[in-house]
């Protein structure tokens, strides 16, 4: 079998088998892009989290979760590619499967970088032209994307997280998927995803709370509680999937973004 060198999104180079005929996937988010490059045959290992697609999800290998990765069964699939996520996946896990198979990391903060990765991922796959349409037709709905139009961006918070409350940081890629919609981060000169208080939260003069439906699963309770601490903010739940995953749903998230700022716009002006 040919052998190709590519160079991942951390820098690595990378030997991969061409094309590679076993890959196990260890990020959601890139899981759902491989199936929309059409590799079924050759995806024999996801974690409990790739819920999408759902076959995939009933009927390929599960290999634990993006933090616990159960590294026996990964190597037991043979896989001569597996594909990582710095952020997602724990640094030590990855480097013991880099000794025994090609692992390709991505490293994303923004929609440039999402879309580096999906092109990657579609040349090391042999699915650049595919990868190269979804690519494009991502740009051009992110480009036509209507956004906040009052006179100051709606001072946000993000959170991702209770017990402890945790919200996403600057350098996130959620932190650009609000700014992609127009909204200012008030915890944006944080970093990553920091513990904050609710009076914190209070002292931030929020205009606006989102409150993700993951990773941890908010419900209209949570949000009923958070405005009895915080009177006149507007506080919405929303799609986590579609804030922070970077492979395929970007296809959805322009779509879903104005749906939702028009909700924010109805809410702030009754």
């Amino acid at each position: 079998m040919e052998t190709l060198l590519h160079t991942d999104q951390l820098g690595r180079q990378v030997v991969i088998p061409f094309p590679p005929r076993r890959i196990v996937s260890l990020v959601p988010s890139q899981t759902e892009l491989l199936y929309h490059l059409g590799l079924n045959s050759e995806v024999v290992g996801i974690t409990k989290f790739c819920r999408h697609p759902e076959q995939w999800f009933r009927e390929k290998t599960r290999i634990g979760g993006t933090k616990q990765l159960h590294l026996d069964a990964i190597k037991a699939l043979r896989p001569d590619l597996v594909i990582a996520n710095k952020e997602e996946n724990e640094r030590w896990q990855v480097n013991e499967l880099m000794e025994s198979c090609p692992v390709w990391v991505s490293n994303i903060h923004n929609l440039q970088e999402a879309l580096e990765m999906i092109r990657g991922v579609g040349a090391i796959t042999g699915k650049a032209e595919a990868a190269e349409e979804i690519a494009g037709t991502i740009t051009q709905r992110f480009s036509s994307l209507a956004v906040w139009e009052g006179a100051a961006p709606l001072r946000t918070a993000y959170f991702i997280w209770k017990d402890p409350w945790m919200v996403a940081g600057g350098d996130t890629f959620i932190h650009t998927m609000l700014e992609t919609c127009g909204l200012s981060n008030v915890f944006g000169g944080m970093s990553r995803y920091p513990e904050i208080t609710i009076e914190q939260l209070q002292a931030a003069d929020c205009q606006l709370v989102l409150l993700s439906s993951e990773p941890y699963p908010f419900a209209e309770k949570h949000a009923a509680m958070l405005r009895e601490q915080l009177p006149g903010t507007q506080i919405m739940l929303v799609d986590g999937e579609m804030f922070s995953w970077y492979g395929s749903r970007l296809l959805e998230a322009p779509g879903y973004f104005s749906r939702f700022m028009e909700e924010v716009k109805l809410k702030n002006y009754e």
